[in-house]
């Protein structure tokens, strides 16, 4: 059932005040959640155990046909569509099955965000969400009680193009236990707004642009919505003051987000790993490499006790990373089951990624099996690495997955180990191990590169090469190794005439 706005009561609106003639009061509360898509969680390489909130400002508040500004020194305002809640009557400590009696309408909500101004607000978005007109909501309000909470569609329109389409039944966590979830913490009370996330898609508009979001429910009858949410994107002229706070700031890391991707933020796919560092490390042996890190004083970079699955296996790629702890049952029911720490890093792993484990060399159970190992070789992983142990060994063999590992294990996880966490530092093998860091292995082990002197490392390990065949030549014609190898000065100064004259 689809309504006017004005058969919601206005109780305790601001007169007048037509930021808020799309909802049936001013909101108390504004919460928001930080990621709740499956497919917007798949695009940002992570996904959450749990949802996570913060607040927003009913100031932000506006309406449909309004306008944005994209304050002045900023680059990154993007743009978030999202099927947004308005409660109708107080909750607290909701149980999950009553949790959807407690929401009085859904709308059309759209969440901007301007990234130059997140690096200081750590997650709280104060004011990277919470600017004037910044949540724009309407037109017109869904009864919330026609219309089944996994049903609904939200879809953006940038220029009138589509940018977003996607269904509450791809949420991560449904729209009810939102509600119950929250009420365990603080009462919601009527006019208070849940802005439930928004889906893949989202990213950066610029001055002139028109944003329309438009939430329904086209498998009920009537199809009721929201109506089309209409902001148009305006530039700014006042700028922030430096004594009074942080200035805006960007760097790669807050554009590919913005924009959704690195490549729709123009930047290269793999941040310190082009695909022409890349091909150089697929052509050197790691021997090499380990022989220049060791020139530059880097002794404690090899994983140590790891041998691949399959005899010629290869393996360059930047890392993701994985931490088990040792099992304890107790622990083990309230993180190894679920969509725990080692399902997420398999199901979000992106391409040419390593996934590496930390099991601390304990190879007495299996920490990936075959299924794990077929998830990240269809999600383009370059492969895995753990010092504990695998299970369906000749399996993972088969599927062609580079797979180094301290050795077959028939055991399950819980044996020994448990899913903790990810995406931080962690220690493999013997080694410090960081996310992004460049991992190269083969048949005499697995080394960790750090990014940044992995191209001037490279370089010299593939000159080194060419000296060592050109070395490799002399021991055939029958020289002696003494002071060929390593060469003294007679035979530098014959190697750089040889390497001239190629």
């Amino acid at each position: 059932m689809q309504e006017s706005l004005g058969r919601f009561m206005k109780v305790g609106n601001d007169a007048g005040d037509s930021r808020f003639s799309a909802l049936p009061s001013r909101p108390g509360k504004i919460i928001a959640i930080h990621l709740s898509y499956a497919s917007r969680a798949d695009q940002r390489g992570r996904r959450p155990a749990h949802p996570s909130y913060f607040l927003e400002p009913s100031s932000s508040v506006a309406t449909t046909g309004g306008v944005i500004e994209r304050p002045a020194g900023t680059e990154l305002l993007a743009f978030e569509g999202e099927i947004a809640l308005i409660i109708g009557a107080p909750a607290r400590r909701v149980p999950l099955e009553s949790a959807w009696k407690h929401v009085s309408a859904v709308t059309a909500g759209n969440d901007f965000g301007l990234y130059d101004l997140r690096a200081n607000d750590k997650g709280s978005n104060v004011r990277s969400k919470g600017g004037d007109g910044f949540t724009p909501l309407g037109p017109n309000l869904i009864d919330a009680q026609t219309v089944e909470p996994g049903a609904l569609r939200v879809r953006t329109w940038v220029n009138g193009v589509l940018a977003q389409e996607d269904s509450s039944s791809g949420l991560i966590f449904p729209l009810p236990q939102l509600i119950s979830d929250l009420s365990q913490h603080f009462t919601l009370e009527p006019g208070d707004v849940i802005l439930t996330g928004t889906p893949a898609g989202s990213s950066v508009v610029v001055p002139g642009d028109v944003v329309e979001v438009e939430v329904d429910a086209p498998d009920t009858a009537g199809a009721p919505s929201s109506g089309r949410l209409v902001t148009t994107v305006t530039q700014g002229t006042h700028e922030f003051d430096a004594a009074l706070g942080s200035l805006p700031s960007v760097d790669d890391t807050q554009r590919a987000e913005a924009w959704g991707s690195r490549s729709a933020a123009g930047l290269p796919a793999h941040p310190g790993l082009s695909d022409e560092l890349r091909d150089k490390l697929s052509r050197v042996p790691v021997a090499a490499l380990s022989q220049q890190l060791r020139k530059r004083g880097l002794n404690n970079v090899s994983i140590d006790g790891v041998r691949p699955t399959r005899p010629g296996a290869r393996l360059v790629g930047t890392a993701r990373t994985l931490r088990f702890v040792p099992n304890r049952e107790d622990l083990f029911t309230a993180h190894g089951g679920g969509y725990n720490a080692q399902k997420r890093v398999f199901d979000t792993v992106a391409p040419g990624e390593v996934i590496v484990i930390e099991a601390r060399g304990e190879a007495g159970s299996g920490t990936l099996g075959d299924i794990l190992a077929l998830r990240a070789k269809v999600r383009g992983a370059a492969g895995v690495v753990t010092d504990g142990g695998v299970r369906d060994h000749d399996a993972v063999a088969e599927i062609g997955l580079a797979v180094f590992a301290a050795g077959p294990h028939p055991a399950v996880l819980g044996r020994r180990h448990v899913p903790w966490d990810c995406d931080l530092t962690i220690s493999c093998g013997g080694a410090t191990v960081e996310p992004g860091d460049i991992i190269v292995g083969d048949g005499d082990g697995v080394l960790v590169l750090p990014p940044g002197i992995a191209e001037e490392v490279v370089d010299d390990a593939l000159e080194q090469e060419v000296q060592d065949g050109w070395i490799a030549e002399q021991v055939r014609a029958g020289h002696p190794v003494h002071g060929l190898f390593p060469p003294d000065a007679e035979w530098k100064a014959r190697y750089r005439q040889w390497r001239r004259s190629r």
